[in-house]
């Protein structure tokens, strides 16, 4: 497999990946989170792996 193949495969599938999720999950912005929260006053929420337990 030449590079070319392989960078076209991998292009392919990301562009293919991304229209089954919009065909999929229809755009809602009302109901989406921030795409960043920098200064919206929202805490972070989520888990880190490396956190230690208190």
């Amino acid at each position: 497999m030449t590079r070319r193949f392989t960078a076209s495969l991998a292009i392919t599938g990301v562009v293919l990946l991304i229209a089954l999720d919009q065909l999929y999950t229809p755009l809602n912005p009302y109901q989406a989170p921030p795409l960043f929260a920098l200064g919206s006053g929202q805490i972070a929420a989520g888990g880190f792996c490396g956190a230690l337990p208190n």
